[in-house]
């Protein structure tokens, strides 16, 4: 089926399920799993993880936004769906209609969510967040008692989670991560003694979760390592976790270059000598970085073939001298492995000056989402189909 499509994204359902199951043998039985499958699970598509996340052992689900939220519901996903994000008044409708889980840190919020609770006769749960130090989004510290006994004495509200965010959490440093930790117990026992005993407690992201088990508290959010990705570029995870997504395209044509020819827009590579040039059928129109011209390399039958020139909207070259076989349509693979070698999203976000989270977030639309189980082919979609 890959035979006709110039740019796709492989996503392997059984590494999804099997870093899921990891976190949880690593977090313990009383520790609920949040699958994290915000901006369309970090490229690799939201419907079809959260169903791999949840059928693995994950409980419950988080997003930044109520649309993202909609689109699970509207995929039948009957899970908790935690919105981490803020919530306009004006999303009160939404929330309510599709029974998401909004996160709180305003009266304003809480007042329109009570007023369309009431009109459908329900309660909705909520999590309050606090801002121990990531100076985002949440309410501070100081302020968290009378936020809450304000939402408490709305009628249609119903408290159901506390949670923080580190901001160091990928560091090995963990002074900050274990203040930010300190300033949230000081919270949740402020709010205890003040008669709040909140269900769910969260802090954790998936680094965290790795190297602080005293945040593990109820609940953790695991998103990056959910998807086999590094939490950090300064330590190695824990446990083993495996990579669920391979980028892969095709050569589109493969010629020699005479010496002094110049490639691609603005000249920025001449060749030297004849060089055996690859054409690749991807571009920063797919996602993959501009910043990669000159950089980096591809996958073909096994061997490195350095980018050469600027990568274009659409494609870019490959100095193929090296791949004598390399021909027309072979499968080139971008992040991956091929024949024993492999790129790591980790190593091609480092040579575009960016994260491994960008580095799958940034896939558009049109390259295809292949989704895999036993290493045959379940699902194909769109990032807006999937």
């Amino acid at each position: 089926m890959q035979e006709s499509y110039l740019t796709w994204a492989e996503i392997d359902l059984d590494a999804i399920g099997h870093n899921v199951r990891a976190y949880q043998r690593h977090c313990g039985e009383n520790v609920r799993l949040m699958a994290v499958v915000k901006a369309n699970a970090y490229g690799h598509g939201a419907v079809p993880v959260a169903r791999a996340a949840l059928s693995a052992g994950a409980e419950r689900l988080a997003v930044s936004r109520a649309i993202e939220g909609v689109e699970l519901r509207k995929a039948g996903i009957q899970a908790p769906i935690l919105l981490m994000g803020y919530t306009p008044p004006g999303g009160a409708d939404l929330v309510a209609e599709w029974r998401l889980t909004p996160s709180l840190m305003t009266v304003e919020a809480a007042q329109a969510l009570s007023q369309r609770a009431e009109a459908l006769g329900y309660k909705i749960p909520v999590h309050v967040k606090v801002d121990t130090g990531m100076s985002r989004y949440g309410v501070l510290p100081g302020e968290l008692i009378g936020l809450l006994n304000t939402i408490s004495n709305l009628p249609g509200i119903e408290i159901e989670g506390l949670f923080t965010h580190f901001a160091t959490a990928d560091s090995a440093d963990q002074t900050h991560m274990r203040a930010q930790l300190a300033l949230f117990e000081q919270a949740l026992a402020g709010a205890h003694g003040a008669g709040f005993h909140v269900p769910i407690v969260h802090a954790a992201n998936s680094a965290a979760t790795m190297l602080l088990p005293e945040a593990h508290f109820d609940a953790v959010r695991i998103g990056i390592g959910m998807y086999g990705l590094d939490p950090s570029s300064e330590w190695a995870p824990v446990f083993p976790i495996r990579p669920a997504l391979s980028l892969k395209s095709r050569v589109s044509r493969v010629r020699v270059l005479p010496a002094g020819a110049g490639v691609s827009y603005g000249r920025t590579y001449v060749a030297e000598e004849p060089v055996r040039a690859a054409l690749i059928s991807t571009g920063y129109g797919d996602g993959f970085h501009r910043a990669l011209s000159n950089r980096g390399a591809v996958l073909i039958r096994g061997r490195r073939a350095p980018i050469i020139g600027r990568v274009c909207m659409d494609q870019f070259v490959v100095d193929a001298s090296a791949i004598p076989q390399a021909a027309q349509d072979d499968e080139a693979v971008l992040i991956g492995e091929q024949g024993g070698e492999r790129l790591r999203a980790e190593e091609v976000a480092a040579l575009a000056g960016t994260i491994n989270y960008e580095a799958t977030t940034s896939l558009t639309a049109r390259v295809v989402r292949v989704y895999l189980e036993k290493g045959q082919v379940v699902q194909v979609g769109s990032l807006g189909q999937a």
